[in-house]
């Protein structure tokens, strides 16, 4: 028996005076139950009375909640510390927790240095809190000596030092270095091979990945969605969703983590209807609705074109985060809605949430979207003189893009020369882009050079510039701009149009001819061209003497087989007079399929809902929910 033990042994069972009296509990029962520092310091002063504060379990109490607990004040360990002659290992294992808890890794390191000056042996409990300590600070040479260590100490074979190993060498992208400690492992666990994928995805090898995830002898929930989440975070949503049904087929349940990441790659595909499935699934079993998955959920319905549900979600939240508030207004934003977008902030602020600068970057993108110059211009004042908030890149970059839209060149010039910082790509984009708008030829020219120059491989960058000088008449510039890009090498994003129906997802690229229906397609199609025609649709590359190139989808395919008509056609067919589907297209809608699909949705009843690169348009009765301010 230890000398608290046998100093304690009369006082640890309970014992009554009378029937009213309470149990009397003894010191160590007592510190098992302490709250705050008031009563730690009183059972420190009782300890001492009875000689005890020397004694390594009873001070290892008291040290423990100080480091550990939330009421705890760390300083106060450390005097406690520095008062025992020979404190053990609990004690310095403690202690390096503490640290770590408040990410003060570096004292971690030079806490286990004392430890091993004072003869202390560390134990198996002492690594993992060192491993993740050098992690936490990026220390690789201190990662790599404690490294050695865990096997010098005879902790080789340990696995949860060893996965907190791969796990450094993860988050050192040492790839190589994790695979070996996972090679010599003994024995693998679940978090092992998890652990080893999710480094190769945060690489982008995401391939790789999946070869160690098929390797795996059993697979847990966690597993499963580090594989989904690595495909989703590539945009390789295809190959989440045959991941995600392969999932389901082994009878595997759906937690908030999995399902987070398939409404992320529903999102990312426009996939609504799949979205629908899996916020029912979380609505019956169950799953808890943190701030997080609530977000992604409207998050979802807003980029998939449904706005009402989006809202529907937001308005039944029982706690509504900041990033859930942000997020309605950025639904509201994307959809062109910017007094409801306002009207949503100003609830925000009654109900005493304090916005942040996403916040404003969501208001100043409605404004945007919209048109609303003087609530752009207000809100951009606001955000600095109620909230104290000084605008980023990003709010520069929505001021410019409402000013330059507007046709506001000058103002929007002047606004960038007045910026506190050097505008990005961003920025200086927005302004060129409303320079083809609006015609300005000269200072569109001398933005377009600068943006190439910081943006080389972009090649919207330079059809942009190329299109300008067609405006311009400037032909043998355009000729100089596709000579630049071909020498350069830049290649132009192809174009596809992603539209789902009855749960299925089509892709289409333009002029493609791989879909099972293609023939029934084409044929709608140009069924479709010939009823717009009746009612005076000229195609827009037609109108003047040289065509524009078109910055979306490769010119050698006719307007008439971008891949938006495709999938719009597509539509027609599946559905019938009255009904909705809706589209997501990965580049910016060109002038003649907006023009197009205003007319489509006039001819043949629909209500045609197109999510392109930068925003929403809702096509219908001949209108777009856009007002053509694109």
């Amino acid at each position: 028996m230890s000398s608290l033990q046998t100093l304690l042994a009369p006082s640890l069972s309970i014992s009554f005076s009378s029937s009213n009296s309470k149990p009397r509990y003894s010191p160590l029962e007592s510190l098992e139950t302490c709250s705050s520092m008031a009563q730690l310091k009183q059972n420190h002063a009782h300890l001492t009375k009875l000689g005890l504060s020397s004694d390594n379990d009873a001070m290892g109490r008291l040290i423990k909640f100080c480091a550990l607990s939330n009421d705890g004040d760390l300083g106060y360990a450390l005097y406690l510390f520095d008062t025992l002659p020979h404190p053990d290992a609990f004690i310095y294992n403690t202690l390096i927790r503490g640290y770590l808890l408040r990410r003060q890794a570096a004292d971690c390191i030079v806490l286990y240095l004392r430890m091993l000056q004072d003869s202390v042996l560390p134990n198996k409990f002492t690594f993992p809190c060192l491993i993740r300590a050098c992690s936490v600070d990026g220390a690789v040479e201190k990662g790599a000596q404690i490294h050695a260590h865990v096997f010098k100490f005879g902790f080789a074979n340990d696995g949860f030092c060893l996965n907190n190993l791969i796990h450094m060498y993860v988050d050192f992208k040492a790839l190589e270095n994790a695979r070996k400690v996972f090679n010599k492992m003994p024995r693998r666990d679940v978090v092992s091979w998890t652990t080893l994928i999710s480094g190769y995805a945060q690489l982008g090898l995401v391939d790789a990945a999946f070869e160690v995830f098929e390797r795996m002898p059993e697979r847990n929930s966690v597993s499963w969605n580090a594989m989904i989440a690595a495909y989703v975070q590539s945009n390789r949503f295809h190959e989440a969703f045959a991941l995600f049904n392969r999932m389901r087929a082994e009878n595997l349940a759906l937690d908030k983590f999995v399902a987070a990441s398939m409404l992320s790659a529903c999102t990312g595909l426009g996939a609504l209807e799949q979205g629908e499935w899996i916020h029912k699934y979380i609505r019956n079993k169950g799953i808890e609705l943190d701030a997080k998955l609530a977000t992604t959920i409207i998050d979802m319905y807003c980029k998939c074109g449904c706005l009402e549900k989006a809202y529907e979600t937001f308005k039944g939240l029982t706690y509504k985060s900041i990033s859930s508030w942000n997020c309605m207004i950025g639904g509201f934003a994307m959809h062109g809605k910017g007094e409801a977008a306002i009207s949503i902030f100003k609830d925000m602020e009654k109900q005493g949430i304090v916005p942040d600068n996403i916040t404003f970057v969501n208001i100043l993108s409605a404004c945007s979207h919209s048109g609303l110059v003087e609530e752009g211009r207000y809100y951009f004042q606001y955000m600095t003189r109620v909230h104290g908030i000084e605008p980023m890149m990003e709010h520069y970059g929505c001021m410019v893009d409402l000013l330059g839209r507007a046709g506001l060149l000058d103002e929007a010039k002047k606004l960038i020369d007045q910026m506190p910082m050097t505008p990005d790509v961003g920025v200086l984009g927005a302004l060129f882009g409303a320079c083809r708008i609006h015609g300005n030829f000269e200072l569109g020219e001398q933005v377009g050079k600068r943006v190439i120059e910081l943006e080389p491989n972009n090649s919207g960058r330079y059809v942009l510039l190329a299109n300008l000088y067609v405006k311009a008449g400037r032909y043998e510039d355009m000729a100089n701009v596709r000579r630049m890009m071909n020498e350069r090498g830049v290649k132009k994003v192809p174009g596809f149009s992603v539209i789902e129906l009855d749960g299925e997802v089509n892709e289409f690229i333009a002029g493609g001819r791989d879909h099972p229906e293609s023939k029934e397609i084409y044929a709608k199609l140009d069924e479709m061209l010939d009823r717009i025609r009746a009612i005076g649709y000229v195609p827009c590359g037609a109108e003047g003497v040289v065509e524009e190139l078109d910055e979306e989808e490769e010119k050698e395919n006719p307007l008439n087989y971008h891949s938006e008509k495709l999938a719009i056609a597509f539509g027609l067919l599946k559905t019938k007079a009255g009904d909705t589907f809706r589209i997501t297209k990965n580049l910016r809608v060109c002038r003649d399929c907006h023009h197009a699909s205003k007319l489509i949705s006039k001819v043949f009843d629909r209500e045609i809902v197109v999510r392109d690169r930068n925003r929403f348009h809702h096509f219908k009765d001949g209108e777009c929910s856009c007002k053509d301010y694109w």
